[in-house]
């Protein structure tokens, strides 16, 4: 059966939500996990939807702060310069496209320079507001992000609806009070609201009181 939401406004996730980044987040992970004598499969199943320092301290708990936020420098750096096998997740170009005009915000844990470069990658139109690693305090699950992405729009987050792909981003759309729907297979395990195998699944319309409808197929 689908499911439908009537939001005033959405709030979406960038990495494995809009683009299927896996092919870089995996390279430059695994080769971060190798020097650091760690699992890389182990390290990728903590690593999706989280800033990548907040990974290296779930990942390394005694580990000084100021070297995961060196390493986190130095990876989102060979991020930005990977940008091989970047493409949207299916249904991502038409679901952007059926949002022009409409409230929305990337909420990301991205910083702003390596959302560009992945959105223009994918070929995807990069959303007027935006809510990247540089405009909060905590990564994801912390619910900062989705509270501020809430706020810039100027809706309750209530009023909201997330689309998310990992366990963080689910967690942390769900503790900031806004039903989420889980994109892709990661998703499934971590109880959203709604699930999308992809966005092609999704259909959004505008009604004349401002409400959005979203239906998941």
């Amino acid at each position: 059966m689908p499911t439908t939401f009537t939001p005033r406004a959405l709030l979406l996730d960038m990495d494995g939500t809009l683009v299927d980044s896996d092919a870089v987040v995996e390279r430059c992970w695994s080769h971060w996990a190798r020097e650091h004598g760690l699992d890389p499969a182990e390290v990728l199943r903590t690593a999706h939807g989280r800033q990548g320092h907040a990974t290296m301290a779930v990942l390394l708990p005694d580990r000084p702060t100021e070297l995961n936020l060196a390493d986190n420098e130095r990876m989102l750096a060979a991020e930005r310069a990977d940008t091989e096998g970047v493409v949207p997740v299916p249904g991502a170009p038409a679901f952007l496209a059926a949002l022009a005009g409409l409230p929305h915000a990337l909420v990301t844990s991205a910083d702003a320079p390596l959302a560009r470069v992945r959105m223009a990658a994918a070929g995807l139109v990069l959303p007027q507001v935006l809510i990247t690693a540089e405009s909060v305090g905590a990564s994801k699950p912390d619910p900062e992000g989705f509270l501020k992405g809430a706020a810039a729009l100027g809706f309750a987050p209530g009023e909201c609806l997330a689309f998310e792909d990992s366990g963080a981003g689910i967690a942390a759309a769900r503790a900031a009070g806004v039903p989420v729907v889980g994109i892709g297979p990661r998703a499934v395990d971590h109880h959203p609201t709604a699930h999308a195998a992809t966005l092609e699944s999704v259909t959004v319309t505008a009604g004349p009181d401002g409400t959005l409808t979203v239906t998941v197929a």
